[in-house]
C-alpha cells in the first residue's frame, strides 16, 4: 500500500501502464464494455491497481449493464467520494483512500435492487482481482 504524496509522476508511470497512469493518475475512463471486470464473477476481492489497497467485495458487485464493473458498496474507508464538476455535469468521483488513484464515479437512487441504492462505477484498469 502507498501514499500518492511519497511517489512522484515518473515513479507512477514506471509502475503502471499508460492505460493505467492515463485512468488512475490522469483521472480518464476507459471504453464501455472495454474492461476485464465487466462481465467477471468470481469469488474474492478487487483491489486498487496502482498500490493494491482492498476495495471492494465480489459480493458487493452487481449487473448494472453500464458497461463498467458495479458495486453497491465499498469496503469501510476504503474508497473516498469527491465533487466532480466536470463535463458540464455535478457528479460524485471516487478514488483509492490511500493513493488517490481515480476509480470512477459512483451514482445514487437509479433504483437497482441493492441494499445502498449506489452504482459505484469503476474503471476495470483501476482495479486487479483476488480470487478467494
Amino acid at each position: 500500500m502507498c501514499d500518492a504524496k511519497t511517489k512522484s509522476e515518473s515513479e507512477w508511470r514506471a509502475i503502471l501502464s499508460p492505460e493505467q497512469f492515463r485512468v488512475l493518475r490522469q483521472k480518464g475512463t476507459e471504453a464501455p464494455f472495454s474492461g476485464e471486470y465487466d462481465h467477471h464473477k468470481a469469488n474474492g476481492v478487487y483491489s486498487c491497481a496502482g498500490c493494491g489497497t482492498p476495495l471492494y467485495k465480489s459480493t458487493t458487485k452487481f449487473n448494472s449493464g453500464c458497461g463498467w464493473p458495479a458495486f453497491f458498496d465499498a469496503i469501510p474507508g476504503a474508497v473516498h467520494r469527491h465533487e466532480d464538476r466536470t463535463l458540464g455535469m455535478v457528479r460524485t468521483e471516487i478514488t483509492c483512500s490511500a493513493c488517490g488513484g481515480h476509480l470512477g464515479h459512483v451514482f445514487k437512487g437509479e433504483g437497482f435492487p441493492n441494499p445502498t441504492d449506489e452504482r459505484h462505477c469503476v474503471n476495470s484498469i483501476s482495479l486487479k482481482f483476488r480470487e478467494e
